[in-house]
Order: structure tokens, then sequence, then C-alpha cells
């Protein structure tokens, strides 16, 4: 079975994660509803379970934008990362599980939504496509929302197995690394309401443009405020 080493810089993000076995092929998300201070005991204790059975990465998921961004940019750099396990609760307000399973099932639009989501803040602006699809080609989804540890526990070492076993539905088995090289970098920008950010490069250069005019209307109204010649 190949294994291969991940990329030099992998895990390239920060965030609450705990970093388990290298060549494990499987990561665990656990949705977080809490502020990071105030994280329950249960849901540490999800996260613990995932590294301890024998994950990658294990660690908690908040938002549907830029956190679904870095778990993006983390496991491409792990080609040997095949599954993500989904567990916890579900964010109300950032609709972050529903969002990760329709990106899974659908995919992003033109302008980088995640399509078929009731997340509205659901909009992966600041990573590149080809890592958004490469985290969609890479990785099978394993749901395990509404779970508890025992079945976090169960999804990993299902993951682990040579031969196909039955999880929940599932053909779960270890296909070893995936057949490209893990793909490097941060996240490009660091924009938190990529709603209101230009959906195309035409809007792009647009907004430039206004922009530019502003700063030239500024510059020329400090001239006139402060000129030494002015006349009362």
């Amino acid at each position: 079975m190949l294994k291969v080493k991940p990329h030099p810089d992998y895990p390239p993000e920060e965030g609450r994660y705990l970093r388990g076995n290298d060549y494990s092929p499987a990561a665990v998300i656990i949705i977080l509803t809490y502020d990071a201070e105030a994280i329950p005991p249960e849901i540490e204790k999800l996260v613990r379970t995932g590294v301890e059975s024998g994950a990658a990465l294990s660690g908690t998921l908040q938002t549907a934008n830029i956190g679904i961004e870095k778990v993006i940019c983390n496991i491409v750099a792990n080609p040997n990362i095949r599954y993500l396990i989904l567990g916890g609760p579900e964010s109300e307000g950032h609709k972050t599980g529903d969002a990760i399973k329709a990106l899974f099932r659908n995919g992003v639009d033109e302008k980088k939504r995640i399509i078929g989501t009731t997340g509205l803040t659901a909009v992966l602006y600041n990573v590149p496509a080809g890592f958004i699809q490469r985290f969609r080609e890479q990785l099978t989804l394993v749901d395990c929302q509404f779970q508890d540890e025992s079945v976090i526990r169960k999804a990993v070492w299902s993951c682990f197995q040579e031969k196909p076993v039955d999880f929940r539905g599932q053909s779960l088995f270890d296909p070893g690394a995936f057949p490209e090289p893990p793909l490097g970098g941060k996240l490009t920008w660091n924009v938190t309401q990529p709603w209101a950010e230009p959906g195309d490069d035409s809007e792009r250069r647009a907004k430039q443009r206004a922009l530019d005019m502003i700063e030239r209307l500024k510059k020329k109204q400090g001239k006139e405020v402060s000129s030494p010649d002015e006349k009362v």
C-alpha cells in the first residue's frame, strides 16, 4: 500500500486541532458551536478520540468559510488522508455541518459559494479553486454527526482496514495515498466577508477603479484644505 510524505509545510494552517499519525487515511473534524474558551468536555473528548484512534488530524470546525478553507489547505497537503470524518452537533448559525456535506455533494459555483447549503456565509473565497477540487477528489466524507465517541473510534478504525468493511452503510478501507503530489500553501487572502467581494475579474477591476478615484479625491481635497496660499 503506497504511503507518501506530506508537504514539508504540513499542516500549513493553524487551528484548534491535534496532529496524529501523518500516514493515517483519516482526519476528524468536530463541529464547534461554542467560543474557543468555552469548549465543553464532550467536544474535547470527541477530538481526543479521533487522534487517539489514529487520525492524522483531529480538531474542531466552527465557521463555514475560513474554517473550512483551513481544513482544505491542511488536508490537501497530505495525500495519505482519504477520509474526512464529520462529528459533533450542528451550528445553528453557520450551518457548518450542512455546508461540509453540500461541498462534497455539489461543489462550489463560479463565486466559490458552496452549492446547496443553507449556510449563508459558506463561501470559500480565500482558497484556490484547484485546492477545492483536489479536496473533493482526494476525500470521501464519513458522516458521524450527532454520534458519540464510540462511533468516531469505529469510523477511524474502519478507514485503516486493508479489506473493505461496512460502516453505517459505507464500504471503508485504506486505499493508500492519493496519486498526486501534496499541495502546499496557505489561504491566498484573508477576506472575512466574502459575500461582499467582487464576483469576477471585471467586477474586481471596477471596484479597484472606484477605490483609486476615491483616493484621488481624498488627496485633492486634502491639498485644497491645507493650501497655505488660499485666501479668505
